[in-house]
């Protein structure tokens, strides 16, 4: 499965403009980790998963991997003072401000209850060359749940998938 041919916003700050980045120039031509949050700043998100995927970043690029991107419902702004708040060097952040690439991915959720709107379904995925090669979504997607589940969508479940493939390229054709 191919993943969604979106546009993502997000602010330059060395230019002071808006800058507009379609998903082929995210994916195209390489292998990477993507995992998906349902907010900046919020507990899980903040305090294991972003952390994680920094801390394991280059054990995940020693098996074959081009990059690892986390991707979430809020504005370019909000990823930047996120990624600023925590330190993170390493792990590319792209804002899905207006939910296009969330929605497209059937992983959009309403959080009404939490007074957080519509959201992402927290998710992890291998993405070769813009097809989707392995999907590792938490159960339970429902909207307005109480819970939020972070156990299949883990750096350490991602690397035991790329670990236990024994293919140099993903499921490519060549």
């Amino acid at each position: 499965m191919r993943i969604p041919d979106v546009i993502f916003t997000y602010y330059d700050w060395s230019k002071k403009t808006f800058i507009k980045s379609c998903t082929a120039e995210f994916f195209a031509d390489k292998r990477v980790v993507v995992f998906s949050v349902p907010g900046a700043f919020t507990p899980i998100c903040s305090n294991f998963q972003l952390p994680a995927y920094e801390r394991m970043y280059p054990e995940l690029l020693e098996n074959n991997i081009d990059e690892v991107y986390c991707i979430s419902v809020n504005d370019g702004f909000v990823m930047d003072a996120w990624r600023e708040t925590l330190g993170i060097a390493s792990v590319k952040m792209i804002p899905d401000g207006n939910g296009d690439f969330t929605r497209s991915m059937g992983m959009q959720v309403e959080k009404s209850n939490l007074g957080f709107g519509y959201r992402s379904w927290r998710y992890a995925m291998v993405v070769d060359r813009g097809n989707i090669e392995q999907l590792f979504e938490e159960e339970g997607q429902v909207s307005n749940a109480d819970t939020d589940p972070y156990t299949v969508s883990s750096p350490e479940t991602v690397l035991q998938y790329l670990q236990s493939t024994t293919h140099n390229g993903g499921n490519s054709d060549e």
